[in-house]
């Protein structure tokens, strides 16, 4: 286990995780949500990056939803956080499903990108920015881990009313998506915030995408709204 980089991490989103661990691959549980995007998204990477036969790191990746889903299309994964029960779950579910090529860390991405730089063909980081003290610091690690040419991807939640209105007072609090006081809004990441983060780490912001939900279908789609949820591809300069 890592500890040399723990400021970038709050405890009590740790303890937070870490609370609902034993639910994070029952499909009708609070972790609902991330299964139900979860087509979205690695559909969206996969197409970009061509997942099978690359290395890929999954940044915060919880207990493993996307890194198990990357691995299955053929991609050597590597997911890394520091809520230790999440981690458990995640190993755990890898043995009982059999997924190949898949390993777990529990490890600050900080603390990767100064033992394994430039080691990585694909880097997502998923979710997670609007959970740290300091977002900058992982795009910048990010960065450091990937290939020149190699790709990053994050998703996040931009700050505006659409935003505060949709992802904490809908999914919170009258839709009861989410456990209430997942999301703080003051954390929310505008575009132009990450992408002057991307930019600053050498990262050249390529695509973004837009994730929209429908209460009444219980559907998601991409679309070219990023007033809510974002998804962001960027690619390491060469």
């Amino acid at each position: 286990m890592d500890t040399s980089s723990h400021a970038n991490a709050d405890p009590a989103e740790l303890a937070k995780f870490s609370d609902l661990a034993h639910r994070w691959w029952d499909p009708e549980s609070e972790f609902a949500p991330l299964h139900q995007i979860n087509p979205l998204r690695l559909d969206w990477i996969n197409t970009l990056a061509q997942l099978k036969d690359k290395h890929v790191l999954d940044v915060g990746c919880g207990g493993g939803i996307l890194t198990d889903a990357m691995a299955r299309l053929g991609a050597h994964t590597l997911g890394i956080d520091l809520a230790t029960k999440s981690l458990k779950v995640a190993q755990l579910h890898a043995l009982e499903a059999q997924t190949p090529n898949v390993q777990y860390r529990e490890v600050s991405v900080e603390a990767l990108a100064a033992e394994r730089p430039a080691s990585f063909d694909v880097v997502t980081c998923m979710e997670m920015l609007e959970h740290v003290p300091d977002p900058s610091s992982i795009v910048h690690a990010c960065a450091k881990l990937v290939k020149p040419g190699g790709w990053v991807f994050f998703s996040t939640l931009n700050r505006n009313p659409k935003s505060f209105l949709f992802a904490i007072v809908g999914a919170e609090y009258v839709l009861n998506m989410l456990p209430r006081g997942t999301h703080e809004y003051a954390k929310f990441i505008r575009p132009s915030e990450l992408a002057r983060d991307c930019r600053d780490a050498g990262l050249d912001w390529q695509h973004t995408r837009g994730m929209e939900y429908n209460p009444f279908t219980r559907r998601y789609w991409l679309s070219a709204d990023t007033r809510v949820n974002y998804l962001v591809a960027t690619q390491k300069a060469l």
